[in-house]
């Protein structure tokens, strides 16, 4: 589960037909990207990494990078994406790694309510799930974070013919040179001497 934050002034989301749906003032735009095998312990962490992420001065002080949104009893705007989870190949988009719609408008709307569990649910706005939408926003800095509920952000693998040398090889190697430039022991030398 993948989410793009960004620190507002303000934020709005309309549909085409100039429809507004909502809008927020001081806080959090976050668009959200759901993979095709996120489950609800990913939606969990990324609830957490949304409602903590230090992004607001503490005016008190004028320091920055020292307060969340919910220190600042402010607004975050959430706008499903499934387009965070394209690949590119020739240019061209392909979406095989988002989640399908049906399954991912249940999980996207367990995450609405679980923001809204670990925050203020009138604080908790939305855009509409699958609809043509307009996005506007003031982005304050910019600042903008890319937050991901997985460790390894959906990297695919190498393909093994291009891993390196697996340790054991490389131990094998290590102990060829080392025997191949060691000093002869000095009883060898000795007996050598002796023979001539």
């Amino acid at each position: 589960m993948r989410a793009i934050v960004q620190r507002v002034s303000s934020a709005s989301v309309t549909e085409v037909d100039s429809e507004m749906i909502s809008s927020i003032g001081r806080g959090l735009m976050v668009l959200v990207g759901i993979g095709r095998d996120d489950t609800t312990s990913d939606l969990e962490t990324l609830t957490k990494q949304i409602l903590t992420l230090k992004v607001f001065s503490d005016e008190t002080s004028g320091a920055s990078w020292k307060k969340s949104v919910k220190d600042i009893d402010g607004e975050v705007l959430c706008v499903s994406q499934f387009t965070l989870f394209a690949t590119t190949p020739k240019g061209k988009p392909d979406f095989h790694r988002a989640m399908a719609s049906g399954p991912s408008r249940d999980l996207y709307g367990s995450f609405l309510k679980r923001m809204g569990e670990l925050y203020k649910p009138e604080k908790i706005k939305d855009g509409r799930f699958g609809a043509m939408m307009d996005v506007r926003l003031t982005n304050e800095g910019p600042v903008t974070f890319t937050l991901d509920s997985r460790k390894f952000e959906y990297v695919d693998p190498p393909p093994a013919s291009a891993s390196k040398k697996t340790p054991a090889a490389q131990v094998k190697q290590t102990a060829r040179a080392e025997a191949m430039t060691a000093p002869e022991p000095k009883g060898v030398a000795l007996a050598a001497t002796s023979e001539e």
